[in-house]
């Protein structure tokens, strides 16, 4: 009997050591860094590109005749946001190079406040290439 209990109480105490390695061997992932939440940011609007690409043909496609301002300007838009964000990422890799961009490499005070202002840019292409396509599709549906 006594050969049971302490069985037992071996099992439940190997049970509970083999838990708390479990668990204290998962590790959490650090947050992202300001240079990857930029890059993040571009990484969910580039691919929109061919988008607009698409709506601005599909755009021009429209009979001149049902054309009027908004489709002028919905085009205009979509062209701009394109412009932009080429624009954007040819200032982006002019101002850091790919192991500050890639490999996380410690900025300089300057190149941090340069990662800053390109953090608000891309914010707001962002905006303006979401809005853009809001737009051109709007006015395609109807």
């Amino acid at each position: 009997m006594i050969k049971k209990i302490s069985l037992l109480l071996l099992i439940g105490a190997l049970s509970i050591v083999s838990c708390k390695k479990e668990t204290s061997n998962k590790t959490i992932a650090p947050a992202p860094t300001q240079m990857q939440k930029v890059i993040a940011v571009h990484d969910e609007v580039m691919p929109k590109m061919s988008t607009i690409n698409s709506l601005v043909v599909q755009l021009k496609k429209v009979p001149d005749s049902l054309q009027n301002e908004e489709y002028t300007a919905a085009i205009k838009k979509l062209e701009t946001s394109h412009e932009s964000m080429m624009d954007w990422m040819r200032g982006f890799s002019s101002r850091f190079d790919s192991d500050e961009i890639i490999k996380g490499k410690a900025l300089s005070e300057e190149k941090q406040q340069w990662l800053d202002e390109e953090e608000v840019k891309v914010e707001a292409l962002k905006k303006l290439i979401n809005e853009s396509i809001e737009k051109a599709e709007s006015l395609l549906k109807n």
